[in-house]
């Protein structure tokens, strides 16, 4: 079997230009990465770099001027929108600097919403939504609101939500980056737990030293390019 097929996540040759008038700016040149089953990976580099636009690219939110994104060894240009977003829901997870939950829900709530999506009978994802808040220490905060929870238990409810669906790779942005360093520690330390008691992947982009030392890939985009 190719590694493609068996890696988690993969891009070759990625090229990603956007145009500014008559300016073509080139974000990515030719960015070249696989995920393997339980890595670690931190993305470096400077603001305005492109590892956000990077990271969108990886998960299918965006698609490459050039080149190939695979997810679970389907090419994420070669399918139509509704399959990508299965792809999305099926094996990948989303964590992000701002947490984004949804205000009006409880946090388990917001944590079931993707298994809602996908399907999944109501029972059946509260069960599973209760077991992912207790893994991440939230057990007792279930029907608590975004409004009524700390920050750093904010990002723990949006943890949750990335794994809910036992995805095979979550990808993170920033997602320290308005945390205060205790909780931005805590939720690094279980990130690391959840990777190697679950085995699921996570790609990290991130300004935070510390975290991206903890990863066991380090990773920097400059100059549109992706060097170990």
């Amino acid at each position: 079997m190719n590694e493609v097929a068996t890696a988690v996540l993969t891009c070759a040759h990625l090229q990603k230009t956007y145009s500014q008038g008559p300016q073509v700016v080139q974000v990515l040149k030719d960015v070249n990465l696989q995920v393997s089953a339980g890595d670690r990976i931190a993305i470096v580099g400077s603001s305005g770099s492109g590892k956000t636009t990077l990271l969108n690219l990886l998960g299918g939110l965006d698609l490459p001027t050039s080149g190939t994104v695979h997810v679970a060894g389907k090419n994420l240009a070669a399918v139509d929108e509704t399959e990508r977003g299965l792809l999305r829901n099926k094996y990948l997870g989303f964590v992000y600097q701002f947490h984004h939950l949804l205000g009006e829900f409880t946090a388990l709530e917001n944590v079931c919403m993707p298994l809602l999506i996908a399907g999944v009978g109501v029972a059946a994802a509260q069960q599973r939504g209760e077991q992912i808040l207790a893994r991440v220490g939230l057990g007792a905060r279930a029907q608590h609101k975004p409004s009524e929870l700390s920050g750093g238990e904010r990002q723990r409810v949006a943890i949750a939500r990335a794994l809910v669906t036992e995805p095979r790779c979550v990808l993170l942005d920033e997602p320290t980056g308005n945390l205060d360093r205790h909780t931005a520690r805590d939720i690094q330390a279980l990130m690391i737990e959840l990777n190697e008691s679950l085995a699921i992947s996570f790609v990290v982009v991130t300004h935070d030293e510390e975290l991206a030392s903890a990863m066991n890939r380090k990773l920097t985009l400059q100059d549109g390019c992706l060097d170990e």
